[in-house]
C-alpha cells in the first residue's frame, strides 16, 4: 500500500536547486560472474570496459558518458540507476524537506557519497556524488 497519493503530496519549494538530479551516472547490475559479464557485455551489446576493480567493471556505451557497471556487490537490486548530484548531504536535505524518506543514509564510495531516497510514490532514487573526483580511466 503506497504511502502517499499523488493528490495528497503536498510539493516544497527545493532546499538549495531546482536541478538537484543532474543525470543519470550509471546503471547498476548485479552479475555472478565479471569476467564472462565482460565478455557478454562487451560482445552481444557492444559496450566496453572503462575501468575495474575487484567486484566492478564500468562498461561504457558509445552515445553517453553514462555507465554500465557490472558488479558483484551484495547490493539490492532495485537500486540499479544512480542520478548524479552536485552535492548527496544537500540533495537528501532537499528530498527530506519535500517528503522523501531515507532508506539508505549517506555513505562513502570510491567516487564520493551515495545515498537513497524514497520518494512519496514508494519509488528509490540513488544519488551519488563525484566529491573524490572521477575514476582514473
Amino acid at each position: 500500500m503506497p504511502r502517499s497519493t499523488a493528490a495528497a503530496v503536498a510539493i516544497k519549494p527545493p532546499v538549495k536547486n531546482a536541478r538537484m538530479l543532474r543525470k543519470i551516472d550509471c546503471v547498476m547490475v548485479r552479475v555472478p560472474d565479471l569476467p564472462s559479464a565482460v565478455e557478454f557485455y562487451t560482445q552481444v551489446f557492444g559496450l566496453r570496459p572503462l575501468w575495474r576493480d575487484a567486484s566492478a567493471v564500468g562498461m561504457g556505451m558509445p552515445e553517453t558518458d553514462a555507465e554500465v557497471v557490472l558488479h558483484t556487490m551484495d547490493l539490492p537490486r532495485d537500486r540499479s540507476v544512480h542520478y548524479l548530484v552536485d552535492d548527496v548531504l544537500d540533495a537528501v536535505a532537499t528530498g527530506q524537506s519535500a517528503g522523501c524518506l531515507v532508506r539508505e543514509h549517506p555513505f562513502e564510495t570510491a567516487i564520493g557519497l551515495c545515498a537513497v531516497l524514497e520518494d512519496p510514490f514508494e519509488n528509490t532514487l540513488c544519488l551519488l556524488d563525484m566529491s573524490k573526483g572521477p575514476r582514473v580511466v
